[in-house]
């Protein structure tokens, strides 16, 4: 790490000295009185913010920068008042804000234009929809215009901010972009950097990076074949983008900052089964080990040829204790978009949203989490059904109509949608241009992805009721029924015989691990042929997101020996109080579910003691331990090193732990800073060794 990034690192992300040029929050409703009085609609109305948003931005440079931009407006006002809001919501479903968010705009239909190319592509539609009279086409391609209009005064003020405190590096690349193409792989990272935080300024959230070692390597190339950047000052570069993703990240709409979707993804196949994988992929490895933030998250595409060396380095930055880098396997995903009815090139352009879930960038208006299911739900609704089974395999039908029974729960919920309009947004997706039409009313693709919480609850619970009931009977179902009511009370020798004796998905064991076929399959099966509102597919998944917390809040006890409350595991992983062989079992157990069918996102979660990466050879270890999981034909991974002792001592003394970092769910954040119910279920995840 050179002087420099060490300063920008004691500035902006230690001592956080930019915050003192923050304006005063201001009341969310600001604008949308007035937008009110005049009548203006929704999309008149998101441009409008948008002008405001930037025009009241007081820009700050700083002498010795390369990459600027800084927010000093602290708040993004809504568009509508609580009355109108409240009306939208009767006639429509709303997904959590009711913006356009969780989606990777195709940041090259805008980077590698120029706003002057992309006005001219803007004006050729416009003749075209003066010729044909179309005035809603109109009117959305001369908002554009007026959008490009703002983005291009922003970066003007900028530039004569820079040029005014000393800053000619600066004031030069702003001179060039965002009007033209970037001539360097400066210019194109401002370029980025500048459209990255107007997406936040239009309330467009959790916006990935993308594939950003493919978007721009020819810009890199370009520099280093010229003589013009050596490596070292290019990976000087792409940490001083790395800091600038967390100057302002406290300020956007998540959990707590780290919930952002500000992730990148690294390598992956091409469709000629070529590797994707270059040296800015090794520079963004080496700049996120170096900075050790926790934005930009890091995954990683790979697949069965994939050698452990390129492991190895990501078991290094895991190393650090950050939870990613997380892992997707190209041999299953790829094949899973295609049979979602994805191109092959699309296919294989895959990214994760915000926090795993896979998206194409600029076709997609994809909502990948739009709810979730409850596998332990599902059981515990079976139990309670005990009159209408007295056969396992007569139980295993009463779980899968009720798993039926919640996904259309879910998808009937999702009717109608209603996005805010996304102008800005809307240049880097594809076709909007074209077809003078915003993307909050659509892309080529607009799936929905549903979450399975409780996948391993649901396995055990089974497992145990095919044992206890059935197998080796302990326990009648009405008394089953009425154990789960009284949460276990008095029968402590029940509980603990489920809980701590009963089978365990993770151990390895066929006879076990086949009823996650079973539910994944029905899961698959409930949305097959349905289609949403938006003539968009219904997608399965093994994510939890938060759901692992909210759903366990409100479900009653389960024959895994889980009482009432309890959580339920974090994504597509062993339940808290598994008893496992091991991790080589887990992975074998977790790798045996083909996911094709329900590959909408979820990893396997796993935390091993930091004390696995004490040195080369057991990083190494770690590095195969992955490399095996996705050879075996699992998924997704993500890894914690972690530390129980350390993470309690964090929770009594958060003073002596603010830059400790671990992985939530799809993201990582500081953990003296998560709510308790987070913090408590990550300590009682299970800590393995290798």
């Amino acid at each position: 790490m050179t002087e420099y990034i060490q300063k920008m690192l004691n500035y902006f992300v230690i001592r956080k000295e930019h915050h003192g040029f923050r304006k005063v929050r201001e009341e969310p409703y600001v604008l949308a009185e007035e937008y009110a009085k005049q009548g203006l609609e929704d999309l008149e109305r998101a441009a409008a913010r948008f002008r405001w948003v930037l025009d009241r931005e007081t820009p700050v440079v700083f002498p010795d920068e390369n990459i600027v931009l800084l927010r000093t407006v602290t708040t993004i006002p809504e568009i509508f008042t609580p009355r109108e809001f409240a009306a939208i919501k009767k006639n429509h479903a709303i997904h959590e804000q009711g913006k356009v968010s969780n989606v990777n705009p195709r940041y090259s239909l805008l980077l590698d234009t120029g706003t002057r190319r992309k006005r001219e592509e803007i004006a050729e539609r416009i003749i075209d929809f003066e010729k044909t009279g179309d005035t809603e086409r109109l009117r959305f391609s001369r908002i554009l215009l007026a959008v490009l209009d703002c983005f291009e005064s922003f970066a003007e003020r900028y530039r004569q901010e820079a040029l005014r405190i000393g800053n000619a590096r600066a004031a030069e690349v702003l001179s060039h972009i965002p009007r033209e193409k970037p001539a360097s792989f400066l210019e194109a990272l401002q370029f980025l950097r500048l459209i990255h935080y107007c997406l936040w300024c239009n309330f467009n959230y959790h916006n990935t990076f993308g594939r950003f070692d493919q978007y721009l390597y020819s810009y890199y190339k370009g520099d280093i074949d010229k003589g013009v950047l050596t490596r070292n000052a290019a990976l000087e570069l792409v940490e001083e983008f790395f800091i600038s993703c967390n100057k302002d990240s406290d300020l956007y709409p998540g959990i707590q900052q780290g919930d952002n979707g500000q992730s990148i993804v690294l390598g992956g196949l091409n469709s000629d089964g070529s590797d994707s994988y270059n040296e800015l992929s090794e520079l963004c490895l080496t700049a996120s080990l170096e900075l050790r933030l926790i934005d930009p998250k890091i995954n990683l595409r790979v697949n069965r040829n994939t050698p452990v060396e390129r492991y190895y380095q990501g078991s290094i930055l895991t190393k650090q204790g950050l939870g990613f880098p997380q892992y997707a396997n190209d041999d299953i995903v790829v094949e899973a978009l295609k049979r979602w009815g994805y191109t092959e090139a699309d296919a294989y352009n895959y990214v994760v949203a915000a926090c795993w879930e896979f998206i194409v960038p600029g076709t997609g208006m994809d909502i990948v989490n739009i709810n979730a299911l409850s596998f332990a739900r599902a059981v515990i609704a079976a139990v309670n059904r005990s009159q209408e089974w007295n056969t396992f395999e007569e139980l295993l039908e009463v779980v899968k109509e009720e798993i039926g029974i919640q996904t259309k729960s879910i998808m009937d919920a999702t009717a109608d949608i209603y996005m805010e309009s996304a102008p800005f947004l809307s240049l880097m997706m594809d076709g909007c241009v074209e077809r003078g039409r915003d993307i909050s009313w659509g892309g080529i693709y607009n799936n929905y992805g549903i979450h399975g919480t409780g996948l391993s609850t649901a396995v055990d619970s089974l497992a145990a009721i095919r044992k206890y009931l059935f197998e080796d009977p302990r326990i009648s179902k009405d008394e089953l029924r009425q154990v789960l009511k009284s949460n276990y009370e008095g029968r402590e020798d029940l509980y603990i015989l489920f809980r701590y004796e009963g089978p365990k998905m993770g151990n390895n064991d066929d006879s076990v691990d086949s009823l996650a076929d079973k539910l994944l399959d029905w899961f698959a099966d409930s949305l097959e042929g349905r289609r949403n509102d938006r003539g968009g597919i219904f997608r399965a998944g093994t994510g939890s997101a938060m759901y692992y917390i909210w759903h366990a809040k409100d479900e009653e006890a389960t024959p895994d020996g889980r009482k009432r409350g309890e959580s339920l595991a974090c994504n597509y992983s062993p339940s808290l109080f598994s008893r496992c062989r091991g991790p080589i079992s887990i992975i074998k157990s977790f790798a045996r579910p083909s996911l094709v069918r329900a590959a909408n996102g979820g990893p396997l979660t796993i935390e091993l003691h930091d004390s696995v990466f004490r040195n080369d050879d057991s990083i190494l270890k770690v590095a195969r331990f992955v490399k095996s999981f996705m050879d075996m034909g699992g998924h997704q991974m993500q890894i914690n090193a972690v530390n129980r002792d350390k993470l309690i001592d964090a929770k009594k003394n958060p003073e002596n732990y603010r830059n400790l970092i671990v992985r939530v769910w799809g993201w990582s954040g500081y953990f003296v800073e998560l709510d308790e119910v987070y913090q408590d279920h990550i300590i009682e995840r299970m800590e393995l060794s290798l």
